[in-house]
C-alpha cells in the first residue's frame, strides 16, 4: 500500500503528460501524413523553406514541383509544410 501511494503521483504525472504533449503530436503527426498522402497535381503547397509552390509530379518520395514557369524541382515529400489555400 505504501508502495502504490509513492507510485500514484508519478502515475498521475505521465498521464498528465501523455494527454498535453504525447498525444496531440501524433494526432498533428497523423493529420500532416494525410495531408501529404492526399496532394495531387495542380495543389498548391508551402515547403518548409516558406516557398509557395505548385505540384506537377507526384512520385514515390517526392513531388515534381513548378517553382516558376521555367523552373522545376524535386522536393521530398517531407519537405512540405502545408497544404497552401488562397486567402483572396
Amino acid at each position: 500500500m505504501e508502495l502504490l501511494a509513492q507510485l500514484l503521483p508519478f502515475i498521475f504525472l505521465i498521464a498528465i503528460m501523455y494527454f498535453v504533449i504525447i498525444r496531440p503530436q501524433q494526432q498533428q503527426a497523423k493529420r500532416h501524413q494525410e495531408m501529404i498522402t492526399n496532394l495531387q497535381k495542380g495543389d498548391k503547397i508551402v515547403t518548409n523553406g516558406g516557398l509557395i509552390v505548385e505540384i506537377k509530379k507526384v512520385e514515390n518520395a517526392f513531388f515534381l514541383v513548378k517553382i516558376s514557369d521555367e523552373m522545376t524541382a524535386k522536393l521530398d515529400k517531407q519537405s512540405v509544410a502545408r497544404k497552401y489555400e488562397d486567402e483572396a
